[in-house]
Parts: structure tokens; C-alpha cells; sequence
């Protein structure tokens, strides 16, 4: 599979990349915990079908220290034991915050009120920035159909 154009070489694509990329540093140095972080981005980017954030946030979750039952079960984290109270109350935010077309009220009270019991404000702050960050990624992604496989953790510096 090839990408439909050279998105990450072209000079207006680094441009708008170099802000997005300023957003996600804000969110990673923020004190959402990193481990959440990247259960998140997976999350996002395995519902949006984008095989290159899949490939590349579990390949960093991975050198991270992350363990690969954890990182196997995140589709189907409701039905794993393996994640925290405040990983599932991010996961949740995170699908809804993604499939936020498909429900017809947006993200629940009731899963909002969940977030908010694990995370202060900052947190919430850095986790509904995160959701969009991912889904803007996800998105360029996936109609570039750029391929997935190749990342190199580390790559993008």
C-alpha cells in the first residue's frame, strides 16, 4: 500500500503538522499520565481505522515500558482486568470523544462524571486535547491512507 501523497514531505503538511505537533507537546508534558496517554491514542486510532497510529503509539507505549497483554487487550479494554479505574474512565472518554458523529448526545454525563472522579481539571483539560489530537492525526491518516508498519519509535523525534 502506498499513500496517496508524500503528506509528511510536503511543505504545507509540515506547516499545520508543526502546529498540531505544538498541541500534542502541551498534552504530553502535561500531568495526564503517559501510560493513559498512549492507551488513549491507541483507542482513538483503532477505532478510526488509522494503522499508522496504531502501529506507531503501540510501538512507543511498547518502549515505554508497557506490557503487551495490556497493549493486546485495549480494543477490548471493558472485558480486560488489566487497566486502572481512571485508564477505563480515559478509554470511555476517548471512544465517545471519537465516535462523537455516531451518539446523538455527544460524550454521556455519566462518562464524563466518571473522567472527572480520576482526573482534576488539567488532566481533563489534557485529555479532551489529546482525544482531538489523536483524531486530527487519525484523520489525515486515513485519507492519505498512509501505510502502517515502518515506524520506528523515536522516529518523529
Amino acid at each position: 500500500m502506498d499513500s496517496r501523497l508524500d503528506y509528511f514531505g510536503n511543505p504545507l503538511a509540515a506547516k499545520v503538522l508543526k502546529h498540531i505537533n505544538s498541541a500534542g507537546k502541551v498534552v504530553s508534558d502535561s500531568t495526564l499520565p503517559a501510560a493513559t496517554q498512549e492507551l488513549v491514542k491507541i483507542r482513538a486510532s483503532q477505532i478510526n481505522g488509522c494503522g499508522f497510529c496504531t502501529d506507531m503509539h503501540t510501538k512507543d507505549a511498547a518502549l515505554a515500558g508497557e506490557t503487551s497483554q495490556r497493549l493486546h487487550l485495549v480494543a477490548v479494554w471493558r472485558e480486560a482486568k488489566v487497566f486502572t479505574d481512571a485508564e477505563r474512565a480515559a478509554l470511555e472518554l476517548a471512544e465517545q470523544g471519537t465516535r462523537i458523529a455516531d451518539a446523538a448526545g455527544g460524550v454521556t454525563d455519566e462518562a464524563w462524571a466518571n473522567a472527572a472522579k480520576h482526573f482534576d481539571e488539567e488532566q481533563l483539560v489534557a485529555l479532551i486535547s489529546l482525544i482531538a489530537v489523536i483524531n486530527a492525526y487519525n484523520r489525515v491518516n486515513v485519507i492519505n491512507q498512509q501505510p502502517a508498519g515502518d515506524y520506528q519509535p523515536g522516529q518523529f523525534g
